[in-house]
């Protein structure tokens, strides 16, 4: 019985890797070729996955020219993703209802993507998944919540987002086409989507994904010890800049802070990479005005810290600065007593 058992923690388990595990792989070949087929037709992926791979040697180079020609070449449709939010808020009570509903809306998501090359997360995440296949590389599509600055979560809210996780080398890694791709502006009330690529979601670090990619089933946080629903709709807001860096809020745990009048609030960050101090700024705003703090950042190992005084009342954004990047924003609030 106990060797059972044993066997099937094994199976149930997933392994997986770090992005830090391909730092030595250049890429720029790979995402050569993902240009060079830059508004190829989607209507043969078979073909379009060929054209992509098969100058390349690496599952992991392969993988990156599917991502990038997707991020690069498929356009985020916001009237796709207001029609899909309306849906949900009609049947948003009704949680099995509103599964069943997704799963029977992704085939349709990929049928209007490949006439239109216009898409919501549903289609990014399904058309990865359906590339990398092809390729011969294992993808899943991952379901769950998203959070940005714009989007706050409710313990009640519905899954409003999907991504996916691709295996290579064995291991299991995290990707988000969709926030890849760039993002949507509004130009005189209208919305517009605007190209910009960018490589943090790219074999994201788990433990920076989960500050704003919850997966409805833990196994997909690809993390040991998974943060509670409410610590995470409940924690810090983190801009896509941090992962530009990897550099990840570890102190407070949570967006909102509540001190004592002269009491002093200590925020603490990592980082994968080696970051310069002298570039990490402490930004604090209070609705009228905001300063830069004069204390400098103190460095242990990958950790950096900065300890600031609160001596008068209010209520503070307190903003996270690298190279001029936000990275993440907390909000202190001081009373008198």
């Amino acid at each position: 019985m106990r060797y059972a058992f044993l066997i099937f923690i094994l199976c149930a388990s997933i392994s997986y890797g770090q992005r830090s595990a391909f730092n030595a792989i250049d890429f720029s070949k790979a995402d050569s070729v993902a240009y060079q087929n830059k508004g190829a037709s989607l209507k043969s992926l078979p073909i379009l996955v060929h054209n992509l791979t098969t100058n390349l040697h690496t599952d992991v180079e392969k993988f990156r020219a599917i991502y990038t020609w997707i991020s690069t070449n498929i356009e985020n449709d916001y009237n796709s993703y207001a029609k899909t939010k309306s849906k949900r808020s009609k049947i948003e009570k009704d949680r099995t209802a509103f599964l069943a509903w997704n799963q029977d809306y992704t085939p349709k998501v990929f049928e209007q993507l490949i006439r239109n090359k216009k898409t919501a997360c549903t289609g990014y995440a399904y058309l990865v998944r359906e590339m990398a296949s092809l390729a011969e590389i294992p993808c899943e599509i991952i379901d769950g919540h998203s959070r940005t600055p714009t989007l706050p979560l409710t313990l009640e809210s519905l899954p409003n987002h999907s991504w996916n996780s691709v295996q290579l080398n064995g291991k299991w890694y995290l990707c988000d086409a969709t926030w890849s791709a760039g993002q949507i502006v509004f130009k005189e009330g209208y919305p517009e989507f605007q190209f910009e690529y960018h490589d943090g979601y790219f074999l994201a670090e788990p433990s920076l994904f989960i500050r704003n990619h919850y997966p409805l089933e833990k196994k997909w946080a690809l993390l040991e010890d998974m943060p509670s629903f409410e610590s995470f709709i409940s924690g810090p807001i983190v801009y896509k800049n941090a992962f530009n860096f990897s550099i990840n809020p570890e102190f407070p745990l949570a967006l909102e802070t509540e001190i004592i009048k002269n009491e002093s609030v200590q925020f603490k960050f990592s980082s994968a990479e080696r970051l310069d101090p002298a570039d990490l700024v402490l930004v604090i705003g209070n609705g009228y005005a905001t300063h830069t703090i004069d204390t400098k950042f103190s460095q242990q190992d990958s950790e950096y810290s900065i300890s600031h005084k609160f001596t008068k009342v209010g209520l503070y954004d307190v903003h996270l600065k690298y190279n001029d990047a936000i990275i993440a924003t907390y909000i202190v609030r001081v009373k008198r007593k």
